[in-house]
């Protein structure tokens, strides 16, 4: 065992084989390994015994829009990952839209690391963007270390971002395909969008009609189609409506590289219990009904989707009217994430280890992230120490994202965070973060 420096102990580790006692040992930045609770310790290691609080893998976040630079009063840099170091997040990859310049050249992706460069709490990723324009610029983009590739099948809401249409979707995947990369899609059917009932004011019912399930569902059958027809790994982002399950059940048992996430919004929150004009809730796709998210829990149980990311998409006080069909539409969870889903899952009979997989091994995975998303020897020393059985009432005074809205002000939650490790060293802890000591991450370094 190389030289270990310090002992993260436990009643209670999430391991790939179960939660269990142990002794996490630590050489350097990486696990040494995952000794019995009882064994006899390294000579000359600090010794962390945090007793009966969990010890999970650092929760590795692959859907965040950081908007930092070019529209930085949204969010930036230092505060997104001081709110994700604060909610036991260690890594994330950043969108490529909202941004300006979007992450959708090379010479955009030097931009947005020069703006995070010295100036992130967690490591960071970053994903291109697949534009109708910029297919010639996906290899290149491959090639510098982007971690995949984001489209939208309908507007994205900013218009240097456009969407793809189904000629630019076969395009764009046949090129990513030729390379091995992944294309991540933002799946609301245009078509679908359009022929919708559209009815501005504060009603969150006239919301929820005009982004129907269908939507979903249509643009769901158009990537599962482009992914047999190209051979290319698609993702299908923040999945809401619950009938698009079978569809893509059935891609996967058939072999095609498709897989889903879905996030702690459509997990925790009903359209039952959405005031009217409360746009804090307003996401797109929305918040639909308590049966569907009945089919969600099923569906991470069963493995038909296989990530909870946040989709931390803030923007500043004043676009969050109380008109549905005007407000800004994203939900800014990055702090909140876990004990949110954490809340809902115990309440289900799901366990730690489950939400472990779910927000922190299924997205490393998804991004390659080889070193992330496991307490396991050789992965990166990333832990979240969580006290899974203490709630709070959330105060949006408390939270660290820069423009402190949030659909989950007042709501009790289970799961306060205790310390947050980032490759050996505690980053968050006691309601502080400490100086920004992330990395920014490359595709397979």
């Amino acid at each position: 065992m190389p030289e270990v420096s310090l002992v993260l102990r436990s009643t209670r580790v999430v391991t790939p084989e179960g939660i269990r006692p142990a002794a996490v040992a630590v050489a350097g930045e990486r696990i040494a390994a995952v000794l019995p609770y009882g064994a006899e310790l390294p000579r000359g290691a600090g010794v962390e015994d945090v007793g009966d609080h969990a010890v999970l893998p650092g929760l590795v976040d692959t859907h965040v829009h950081v908007n930092d630079p070019g529209r930085a009063e949204w969010e930036g840099f230092p505060t997104a990952t001081r709110a994700a170091a604060a909610g036991g997040v260690t890594t994330l990859v950043d969108m490529p839209l909202n941004s300006l310049p979007p992450t959708t050249t090379v010479p955009h992706l030097r931009v947005k690391q020069d703006a995070a460069r010295g100036r992130v709490h967690v490591d960071v990723g970053f994903w291109g963007g697949a534009l109708p324009d910029n297919t010639g610029d996906l290899r290149a983009l491959h090639e510098a270390g982007v971690f995949g590739f984001k489209c939208f099948l309908s507007p994205s809401g900013v218009p240097e971002f456009p969407e793809l249409d189904r000629e630019g979707l076969t395009a764009s995947l046949t090129e990513i395909a030729g390379f091995g990369g992944l294309l991540i899609a933002h799946a609301e059917d245009a078509a679908a969008l359009a022929g919708a009932p559209h009815r501005a004011g504060p009603a969150y019912a006239d919301f929820l009609a005009s982004r129907p399930r269908d939507a979903e569902n249509d643009a769901v059958r158009t990537l599962v189609d482009a992914a047999r027809r190209t051979g290319g790994r698609v993702h299908v982002l923040h999945l809401s409506s619950s009938d698009a399950l079978p569809l893509l059940a059935r891609a996967r048992a058939g072999g095609l590289r498709v897989s889903a996430e879905t996030c702690p919004h459509f997990l925790t929150l009903t359209a039952e219990e959405v005031p009217d004009g409360a746009t804090e809730f307003k996401c797109c796709p929305p918040i639909r009904e308590r049966a569907n998210q009945d089919a969600l829990w099923q569906a991470l149980a069963d493995g038909t989707v296989g990530c909870v990311v946040s989709d931390h998409s803030p923007c500043t006080a004043d676009l969050k009217t109380p008109d549905f069909a005007t407000a800004w539409g994203g939900i800014s969870s990055l702090q909140l994430g876990l004990p949110a889903v954490w809340t809902e899952a115990r309440r289900r009979g799901h366990g730690l280890d489950d939400v472990a997989r779910w927000m922190s091994t299924a997205p490393a995975e998804l991004a390659g992230l080889g070193t992330k998303g496991a307490v396991a020897a050789g992965r990166d020393a990333d832990f979240a120490v969580v006290a899974p059985d203490e709630a709070f009432t959330v105060d949006p005074a408390h939270l660290h994202h820069r423009n402190r809205v949030t659909a989950y002000a007042g709501r009790t939650l289970y799961g306060v965070v205790k310390a947050t490790w980032l490759r050996g060293r505690r980053i968050a802890g006691a309601g502080s973060t400490g100086q920004p000591t992330g990395r920014l991450l490359e595709r397979n370094h």
